[in-house]
């Protein structure tokens, strides 16, 4: 049986502009702060070495604002999948995410699956998540952890 490695890509957040937030529905006050990052691609490898999971245009953007007079922080990840030749032989093992600041890790999201119902497709996926205040004052960087999974050929 063919596995799907676990990997791990590192993604460094910074300090950004409200702007750009319309398609997200970000209510923008004097109290909003956004950080920021993006990756163009992520290679996914099977344990016998090709690649069976690609992740592109991987963008984070980590939110704190004002909504019905509450101060609330939000993270956004969005990133298109492609399965290539291989599809899980279950339910997909997806993804989990952890926020750092440096080495220290602040705070861990369990995503689980990801929206790749076919391989050989592009399929866009975006989720959300509160956020402790206090982790996106911290934050600096974000790790997208591809889970290992068992594949078979599509």
């Amino acid at each position: 049986m063919a596995v799907l490695t676990k990997s791990i890509a590192a993604i460094e957040l910074a300090d950004a502009k409200t702007s750009g937030l319309a398609n997200l529905g970000v209510p923008v006050d004097e109290t909003t702060r956004v950080k920021k990052g993006k990756l163009p691609e992520f290679l996914q490898t099977l344990d016998t070495g090709p690649i069976a999971r690609r992740y592109q245009n991987i963008r984070v953007t980590a939110i704190k604002t004002t909504e019905a007079g509450r101060l609330f922080s939000k993270i956004v990840i969005q990133f298109e999948a492609f399965g290539d030749d291989w599809s899980s032989v279950g339910d997909n093992t997806g993804v989990d995410y952890a926020l750092y600041r440096g080495d220290k890790v602040l705070h861990a999201i369990h995503q689980g699956r990801i929206f790749l119902p076919y391989c050989r497709s592009w399929y866009e996926n975006q989720y959300e998540h509160t956020i402790p205040n206090e982790v996106f004052d911290e934050i600096t960087r974000f790790e997208l952890i591809a889970n290992a999974d068992e594949m078979q050929p599509g």
